[in-house]
C-alpha cells in the first residue's frame, strides 16, 4: 500500500508568533507501511505556555495509536477505531501529566492542548478525521473546519472534565481507498495560505515530493519580510510575511505513473 502513495510536508512559524518570540506551535507526523499511510497535523493552543510540546507529542501519539489499529480498519468500524485511538492517546497523556507532578489542570493547560486533523489510507478504505479546526482537501474538494470564537475543543480536555468524558474525533470524509488521488491536511494557518498560494500546487508539483525540504522552503519564502528601495520616492518600502499564524500542511498523493 505505501508503495502506491508518496508524502510531502512542511511547516513555518507564523509572523505573529515570531514577533512575539513564541515557538511554532504546529506539528505533523506521517507513517507508511504495507498496511497503509497515516498523516496527522496538530496545532497547539495559542494561549498555552508551551503547547508546542503537546502538539508534537499529540501528532506522534495519534499516528502510533492509529498504526496499532490498522488491522481493524474497515468503513463500518471507523468510529470504534477512532474512539480507541482517542482513549489510547488520553491514557498516554494522563501518564505524562502525572509524571510531571504539580496541578493536573495547569499542566494540561500549559502543555497538552492541541487540535488534530488526520488521514488514513488503508487497503480498502480511506478517511479524514478531526478534532478542532484546520483544513482537509480530498481530491481537490476542500473542507475548512472553523470553531466559534476561535475556541476549538481539545483532546486533552478529557483529562480534566469532571465526568471523564471529552471531545471526540469527528469523521470528516470516508471513501474507498482506490478513489483517493490526493489528500492535503493543514492547520488553521493554511486557510490564510489559501489567499496567497493555490493549494493545488502542493499536490501537483513534483518538486515537493522529490525534496523533503521543498515544502518548508516554499512556506518560509512566503513568510519572509522583504524590502525594496523606491529610488524615485527616495524611500524604503517594506513588506511583511504573508502568514500571520503558524502554517503546517501534509500532502498525500497517489504516485504518478
Amino acid at each position: 500500500m505505501s508503495a502506491a502513495f508518496e508524502t510531502a510536508a512542511g511547516s513555518v512559524i507564523g509572523r505573529d508568533h515570531a514577533l512575539a518570540r513564541r515557538n511554532n506551535q504546529d506539528a505533523f507526523c506521517t507513517w507508511s507501511g504495507d498496511e497503509g499511510v497515516i498523516a496527522v497535523v496538530a496545532d497547539g493552543c495559542g494561549s498555552g505556555r508551551a503547547s508546542e510540546v503537546g502538539a508534537r507529542l499529540g501528532a506522534r501519539l495519534v499516528t502510533e495509536a492509529l498504526r496499532r489499529q490498522q488491522h481493524e480498519l474497515a468503513e463500518a468500524v471507523i468510529p470504534e477505531v477512532l474512539e480507541a485511538v482517542r482513549l489510547d492517546v488520553l491514557e498516554s497523556l494522563r501518564r505524562l501529566a502525572s509524571d510531571m507532578g504539580g496541578n493536573l489542570a495547569q499542566s494540561v493547560s500549559d502543555y497538552l492542548l492541541f487540535t488534530v486533523v488526520g488521514a488514513v489510507v488503508a487497503e480498502a478504505v480511506a478517511f479524514v478525521f478531526a478534532l478542532g479546526d484546520g483544513i482537509a482537501i480530498v481530491n481537490g474538494e476542500a473542507d475548512v473546519m472553523a470553531c466559534a470564537d476561535n475556541r476549538p475543543p481539545y483532546l486533552a480536555y478529557g483529562l480534566t472534565n469532571d465526568d471523564g468524558a471529552g471531545p471526540r474525533f469527528r469523521i470528516r470524509r470516508a471513501l474507498p481507498a482506490h478513489e483517493v488521488d490526493s489528500i492535503l491536511l493543514g492547520s488553521d494557518g493554511v486557510v490564510e495560505l489559501m489567499a496567497v498560494e493555490p493549494l493545488r500546487r502542493f499536490w501537483e508539483d513534483d518538486r515537493y515530493f522529490r525534496n523533503p525540504a521543498s515544502l518548508t522552503r516554499r512556506l518560509t519564502l512566503l513568510n519572509r519580510d522583504t524590502q525594496r528601495i523606491d529610488w524615485q520616492a527616495r524611500r524604503v518600502e517594506r513588506a511583511h510575511g504573508l502568514l500571520p499564524d503558524d502554517t503546517t500542511l501534509v500532502v498525500l498523493r497517489r504516485k504518478q505513473a
